[in-house]
């Protein structure tokens, strides 16, 4: 048999009997080692080797890892987090002020105060709405930004913002993609971002939300199946198993032996390719991490597994912390759809989303603290946009509240983040931020900070110029919201 058909039966033979691990394990070995190259349009010499090594900072980082809670839709700010009583006062009167509207066809400017009480909660003493009873309890461990602003009422063109820095474009790098293109992973045996999918569909934007853009393939966002098996042939076969893949792995070793015997130029990526021993670590890494049952009953329920309506969500936001655990360095929670966006019912609609999400997301961060890894780790509750104060629709039980870019409210905890405090605030009734802006672009800079990483210089050279995450553009790290 000559070499020449050897080569492609060992290649065709690797990707059937390799105990399972197949393209998820040998993908990431070789893009971990950077085998896989820089490819793309950058100025040659210009661009670090693709790696997930871990990388030296820019300087010291408060935290190590991130966890961000994407709430797809635009949670209604004034319903949540932000407390007006003028909007109360008000309700049902003409709003003066200028509004921009998603959808005429509905619209209104009757101010529409909210239908749920607020009140003070922990030794801080932020005030919550009663939809969030289990956030209330965290509010000592996290700041509340009443100031987000993109500009922008529409869905997608402020998600592109959010995740790669200018409003409206695709083909950018996320900023988990940075994140791992800037500090490598100390998972030697996970993916370093990982996405946590949704039973319900994939997320308004789709693959947008954790793309690489014009980075290396291997600092795109995992995404893993959104039920079990959440990665696909991680088992060997039956008739693999066991002697049987011990068979194939020699087999395959002889078969690179003699591969590499009339290629040595091709000995580095042969190498890796003959690691079926890191490859079965991986495999084994990943069914272990992903395994929540073999947490204890009572962090199980913390998290609202023991709930059918918090089970779901629950069981993500627990293998979040068991990724993080285990050095994984960016994990992101989507939801399908956009379940937030409640242009009508909101009555019905926002109580139903808070019920899913509320006690899973106060459970994530009591869980890291319990366990000593808040201070290292980074969490991130907000979505792309918040609601108007004035109806759309009817002021009536299906009333509902349309897009408003313009000011809404994200928390932050943990990871050098200030704990127990508010920071900004939108106008008496809630429609634009009005103290202490912060856009997109500001909030990439301070999550950047934080993990050691500056801004300006996380530089990749793509299409004749230095890219950045924010840009070049007008982007400050919020320190009044940093330890």
């Amino acid at each position: 048999m000559s070499i020449n058909t050897i080569s492609p039966t060992r290649r065709s033979f690797l990707s059937h009997t390799a105990g399972g691990v197949g393209f998820f394990a040998l993908a990431h070995l070789l893009q971990r080692e950077g085998l896989l190259g820089a490819d793309g349009p950058g100025k040659p010499g210009e661009n670090p080797p693709a790696s997930l090594a871990p990388q030296k900072p820019h300087f010291a980082p408060k935290a190590k890892a991130m966890i961000s809670l994407f709430m797809h839709g635009g949670p209604s700010h004034v319903d949540l987090f932000d407390p007006k009583p003028e909007l109360t006062k008000h309700s049902g009167t003409e709003y003066r002020g200028d509004v921009h509207y998603s959808f005429v066809n509905r619209a209104s400017k009757k101010l529409f105060g909210s239908p749920w009480k607020f009140a003070k909660h922990g030794k801080c003493g932020t005030e919550v709405s009663e939809l969030l009873p289990h956030t209330a309890g965290i509010v000592d461990d996290i700041t509340v930004i009443r100031s987000m602003h993109t500009g922008f009422n529409g869905h997608e063109v402020s998600i592109r913002y959010f995740h790669g820095g200018i409003a409206g474009v695709t083909g950018r790098p996320t900023m988990g993609s940075w994140i791992v293109y800037g500090l490598g992973t100390e998972a030697q045996n996970l993916p370093a971002y990982m996405v946590l999918s949704d039973p319900g569909g994939a997320p308004v934007d789709a693959t947008h939300n954790w793309d690489c853009g014009f980075l290396p393939p291997l600092y795109q966002g995992t995404v893993l199946r959104p039920q079990e098996p959440r990665i696909l042939n991680l088992d060997p076969p039956p008739d693999a198993a066991g002697d049987v893949q011990r068979q194939n792995l020699g087999l395959l070793a002889e078969l690179n032996k003699r591969h590499l015997a009339t290629r040595p130029g091709e000995a580095d990526l042969e190498a890796r390719i003959a690691s079926y021993e890191l490859a079965a670590a991986m495999q084994v890494a990943a069914k272990e991490a992903l395994d929540v049952s073999r947490e204890p009953a009572r962090v199980r329920n913390m998290y609202g597994l023991d709930r059918a309506e918090t089970r779901e969500y629950g069981t993500r936001c627990l293998i979040a912390r068991r990724l993080v655990e285990r050095g994984v360095r960016f994990v992101q929670i989507f939801l399908g759809g956009q379940p937030w966006d409640t242009h009508n019912n909101i009555r019905t609609g926002l109580p139903a989303i808070c019920t899913r999400t509320d006690q899973p997301a106060a459970a994530l961060v009591k869980d890291l603290k319990q366990r000593g890894l808040l201070d290292s780790t980074i969490v991130h509750w907000g979505g792309e946009i918040g609601r108007l104060p004035v109806c759309e629709g009817e002021l009536d039980a299906t009333a509902g509240r349309d897009h408003n870019g313009q000011g809404f409210t994200s928390w932050l905890a943990g990871g050098g983040i200030k704990a127990g405090m508010t920071y900004g605030a939108t106008d008496e009734v809630g429609h634009k931020a009005a103290e202490n802006v912060v856009t997109p672009n500001d909030f990439q800079a301070t999550l950047l900070h934080l993990l050691g990483l500056d801004h300006n210089k996380l530089v990749y050279h793509h299409g004749g110029k230095a890219q950045r995450l924010t840009d070049g553009r007008p982007a400050r790290v919020v320190k009044e919201i940093l330890t």
